[in-house]
């Protein structure tokens, strides 16, 4: 059985950023899941057993950029519905914003992210997430 397939995923949603007005966007590859050549936040992913929700935050962002977690704050919940390639999908997602320490960042997981940059929110680049303008959208007035 698969997480968000065949029952309701969990995962957390990280908007990292750098506690000077800029955020860290990851570029997707084409070995990634869906959503290929497209910017999204990085340090988000699935809640394994036994993992509390802050557990992921910390793990995600570690597994994703290299960096500790200076500060998280939670921001609210989304319920995700998608379909890909041709199966409709369901997630709740957990999103946090998260200071991460610049000096740490750094591409851990090359088979999946192309590139990793900073940008402010005047100046995000395209193409994103499909889910990405949702989530901005939903949190413009907490975010940096």
């Amino acid at each position: 059985m698969q997480q968000g397939y065949d029952y309701i995923g969990n995962a957390v949603t990280t908007f990292c950023h750098d506690g000077n007005g800029r955020c860290l966007l990851g570029l997707r590859s084409d070995k990634c899941r869906d959503e290929h050549g497209r910017w999204d936040p990085i340090g988000s992913g699935g809640i394994e057993v036994g993992d509390t929700i802050e557990d992921t935050v910390h793990r995600e962002v570690k597994e994703e950029c290299g960096s500790e977690v200076v500060a998280m704050e939670f921001l609210g919940h989304r319920e995700v519905f998608r379909e890909q390639n041709g199966t409709k999908t369901h997630w709740i997602q957990f999103d946090f914003k998260v200071q991460v320490n610049p000096d740490q960042v750094r591409i851990m997981e090359p088979e999946k992210c192309l590139a990793l940059e900073w940008y402010t929110l005047d100046a995000l680049p395209e193409p994103m997430h499909s889910q990405f303008p949702t989530f901005l959208e939903k949190y413009k007035d907490k975010l940096i």
